[in-house]
């Protein structure tokens, strides 16, 4: 499928980047803020596509383009998505829309700089989203880091943004660094067992590796994405990145670069290393178990609105995880669906909390109270979103948990149980936070004349309402596109860890797998 003759995956990919440059000429602020969300606009509409022209019935890779970039090496060009990509690919689409309008008066100073970066990072947000080719992923990973650093550090809250962005970005890079070394080996690998130089994910995924050997390598992979995700304990870059980007950046770091980490354990760390993935899943559960709790506990003790909701990503990071290594039906179709749900909830979380910090600039719970009374229509916003975000039945919240927290009883009771106190913590914090900050007496004279949302705002926060209701009212939408995907991954995972022909397979914990799917 083709636009403007271009093949629509690296339309997708590159019209951004068009966006960037053409900024460099245009010197009026309110200029680049309306060529910026002209860009954006058209990118979501272009993407739209996707979702409507995709197969449903298909697990193969659809739209695919597959070209020689680096022949001499085995570097290929190999765009493709699945059930799985598409849906992270529209939701960095339509966040980018939002972003841009949170910032239209957010951002005051080099406003074309920004702009640019947030149309950069787009490009390297979906081009890592699409990428079959390993070291075309890991340029695009690479990429995503840069106008990230310069959100935070340049446009960032004065007093720590500096020192928020390093911490970022050494996070980051640390982990970039040992995958890259396994990348590497996988390359070697392969070579060495097939005579055939590739970085085709497609191919490298037919390797036979020893158990021995896919430690070390899954390990490396795992690292880099654990600590994008983040994971206990890699998860201290990210309440200070929160805490001090701007609303935008708060945004679609929760939206989409959180779910690159997500992504990258089910794309790339389990399907190439099966065995290492299963052998280690207690490892991986207990580590998303302790995120859940911790990043609850944490959240409870928080005076400052968006560091609460910032350690709140740990606790709902830890669920797609938990979903996820439960290796059955329920759990992976959940851990995606809470991908989606996480970038809409929190990220609206994120939103609303800039709306506020717009208006007394501060973020302190103590210095709110009784706001519902001269903000109505903010107040029915930040409801909606924080019951969207506790999982109450008919909001995006609830499907993913339900499905997640089904899925870790079928693989170990215990992991269920302590997942579900979870549920009740993120209950019992979130709507403490709102009663404190919406409720009650307006002690603070500066909080009696606030204004209530503008029209903007309004239309900023509606497309995000309208999907926590969608999502949870009408799942079948969405899991109908993942069906197949999900299926696919789960019978190839279960195909290789089977496998004896060049490593030995961890039989039991996979027949133990196969009769709770059966049952």
């Amino acid at each position: 499928m083709d636009i403007l003759g271009i093949p629509i995956l690296s339309f997708l990919i590159f019209f951004p980047l068009v966006g960037a440059i053409l900024l460099l000429f245009i010197k009026k602020e309110e200029t680049i803020r309306r060529v910026t969300l002209a860009f954006a606009l058209v990118e979501f509409i272009a993407s739209l596509p996707l979702f409507f022209k995709f197969d449903s019935t298909s697990a193969a890779m659809q739209f695919m383009e597959d070209w020689w970039w680096v022949e001499a090496y085995g570097i290929s060009y190999k765009l493709g998505i699945d059930g799985i990509s598409l849906l992270l690919v529209l939701l960095t689409t339509f966040l980018t829309v939002l972003c841009i309008l949170c910032s239209w008066t957010a951002i005051t100073f080099r406003v074309k700089e920004y702009m640019i970066s947030f149309l950069f990072l787009e490009t390297g947000m979906v081009g890592a989203l699409v990428a079959l080719d390993l070291v075309l992923f890991y340029v695009f990973w690479e990429v995503m880091l840069i106008p990230m650093y310069l959100l935070i550090g340049v446009w960032g809250n004065p007093a720590r943004r500096i020192y928020a962005a390093i911490k970022f970005f050494l996070f980051t890079m640390a982990g970039s660094v040992l995958m890259l070394v396994a990348i590497l080996a996988l390359y070697f690998i392969n070579a060495k067992a097939t005579g055939k130089a590739t970085f085709d994910v497609m191919e490298l995924y037919k390797l036979g590796i020893p158990l021995g050997t896919q430690y070390w390598l899954f390990g490396a992979f795992a690292l880099a994405f654990a600590i994008k995700v983040p994971m206990f304990p890699f998860h201290t870059w990210l309440p200070d990145a929160h805490t001090e980007a701007p609303t935008a950046g708060s945004v679609i770091l929760a939206g989409v670069l959180l779910k690159m980490g997500t992504y990258g354990f089910i794309r790339f760390a389990i399907p190439l290393f099966p065995n290492a993935a299963l052998e280690l899943m207690p490892l991986i559960s207990v580590l998303a178990l302790i995120g859940i709790i911790y990043g609850a506990l944490v959240s409870m003790m928080q005076p400052d609105l968006k560091r609460l909701v910032a350690f709140s990503s740990v606790s709902h990071l830890g669920y797609v995880m938990l979903g996820m290594f439960a290796f059955n039906t329920q759990g992976v179709q959940g851990s995606i669906y809470q991908m989606l749900n996480h970038g809409i909830s929190t990220g609206s979380l994120f939103l609303i909390v800039g709306m506020i910090y717009e208006r007394r600039h501060t973020r302190m719970i103590a210095d709110f109270g009784g706001i519902s009374k001269v903000m109505p229509v903010f107040a029915t916003f930040f409801m909606i979103v924080t019951l969207s975000s506790i999982g109450l039945p008919g909001t995006n919240g609830f499907v993913g948990e339900f499905l997640i927290l089904l899925g870790a009883f079928r693989s170990n009771v215990v992991y269920g149980v302590l997942a579900a106190t979870g549920v009740i913590l993120g209950a019992a914090y979130m709507l403490w936070m709102f009663q404190r900050v919406m409720f009650g007496k307006i002690n603070n004279p500066k909080n009696e004349g606030l204004k209530d949302l503008n029209a903007r705002e309004v239309i900023t926060l509606i497309p995000m309402v309208a999907l926590i209701f969608l999502m949870g009212i009408y799942p079948k939408l969405f899991f109908n596109k993942m069906d197949a995907s999900v299926e696919k991954f789960l019978k190839d995972f279960r195909t290789k860890v089977e496998m004896k022909a060049d490593f030995s397979a961890p039989t039991k914990m996979v027949a133990e797998i196969e009769s709770k799917n059966v049952k």
